[in-house]
C-alpha cells in the first residue's frame, strides 16, 4: 500500500511540474521551489560542537538526525585524535565526520568522495561550517592502483551510498545492480603522496562499501606510517575480511576494537563492524 501510494505522489509530482514549466510563472515557481528544499539546514549540537548541514532529502535528514547514534564507536574514535594532524576521510559522502573531526581537533583532513550527487553537498557542508581552510576536497576514487574505470552507483540520491569503482559487487561481495555510472580516474594511497603530494594521514577512515581491501593493498607505503584505521567490513565477505586482516597485519597494525551501533544491529547491516586497528 506504502509503495502504491508513492508511485501515485510521484506521478502527481511530476505532472504538476511539467504543466507550471509550461508558462515563465511557473518555471519561476519551480526554480524557487528547488533551491528553497536544497537550501534546508539542520544544527547538531554534540560534545560542545556545534554543526550546521544542508538537509535537501530524506537520506541526508536520516544522516543528520542520527549522527550520535549511528556511528557513535567513530565518533569516539575521533575524539582521540592528535591536535593539528591529518585525516585521510576515504568515502567521506556529504562530510559529517569529516567536518566533526576538523572542528573539534582542529586537523587536516582530506575528503575522498567520488560521487557527484554527494560532492555538492559535501562542498556546501565544509564551507557552511567555514572549514574550507582545514578540508581538501579529493573527487577521486581510491583503489588499488592508477587506472581508468566505471564507477557505478545504486542510488542518485544526495547523501546516497552504496557505489563501487571498478568492480562490479556490493559491500557484502554480492552482485551490484546499477542506476548510474560514468568513467573516472582511480588512483591509490601511494600515489595520492607520491603524485599528488598530499600530507602523510596520521588517522585514516575508510567506508566504500565494498572495496576497501582494494584500497589497503594499493597503500603499503602509507600504511606503514600511519597511527590508526578506522574501517567498515562486512562480516559475510570473506574475501574482504581475509585480504583487509592481512594488509594491516602486514603494515604492523593489530585489531583494537570491532564494533556497530544498536540502529545497526537492528537493521540490515547488522553484520557490518568498524573495526578500529591501532600500530603495534
Amino acid at each position: 500500500m506504502k509503495k502504491i501510494f508513492k508511485i501515485i505522489l510521484k506521478k502527481l509530482a511530476k505532472g504538476l511540474i511539467t504543466i507550471l514549466n509550461t508558462n515563465r510563472i511557473g518555471r519561476y515557481f519551480n526554480e524557487r521551489m528547488v533551491k528553497y528544499i536544497f537550501d534546508q539546514k539542520r544544527i547538531i549540537k554534540y560534545n560542545n560542537v556545534q554543526l550546521v548541514f544542508y538537509s535537501p532529502n530524506r537520506v541526508n535528514k536520516f544522516r543528520i538526525e542520527t549522527f550520535s547514534s549511528k556511528e557513535p564507536e567513530t565518533l569516539k574514535w575521533i575524539e582521540k585524535f592528535s591536535e593539528n594532524s591529518t585525516l585521510w576521510d576515504i568515502g567521506a559522502n556529504v562530510g559529517l565526520y569529516t567536518c566533526y573531526a576538523a572542528k573539534l581537533k582542529k586537523i587536516n583532513v582530506y575528503a575522498f568522495e567520488p560521487s557527484i550527487f554527494n560532492l555538492e553537498i559535501l562542498t556546501k557542508n565544509v564551507f557552511l561550517n567555514q572549514l574550507s581552510n582545514n578540508v581538501t576536497i579529493v573527487p577521486f576514487p581510491l583503489t588499488d592502483k592508477l587506472k581508468e574505470s566505471e564507477f557505478k552507483m545504486t542510488s542518485v540520491d544526495r547523501g546516497g551510498s552504496g557505489s563501487t569503482f571498478g568492480e562490479d559487487y556490493k559491500y557484502d561481495g554480492s552482485k551490484l545492480k546499477k542506476e548510474f555510472n560514468y568513467k573516472i580516474l582511480g588512483l591509490s594511497m601511494n600515489d595520492c603522496v607520491n603524485i599528488l603530494k598530499m600530507k602523510q594521514p596520521d588517522y585514516i577512515k575508510m567506508d566504500v562499501d565494498g572495496i576497501e581491501h582494494l584500497i589497503l593493498e594499493g597503500g603499503n607505503q602509507i600504511l606503514k606510517k600511519t597511527k590508526s584505521i578506522l574501517v567498515e567490513i562486512d562480516d559475510s565477505f570473506t574475501l574482504q575480511v581475509e585480504n583487509t586482516n592481512k594488509y594491516l597485519i602486514q603494515a604492523g597494525f593489530k585489531l583494537a576494537e570491532k564494533k556497530h551501533s544498536d540502529l545497526t544491529e537492528k537493521s540490515k547491516f547488522k553484520s557490518v563492524f568498524n573495526q578500529i586497528w591501532e600500530r603495534v
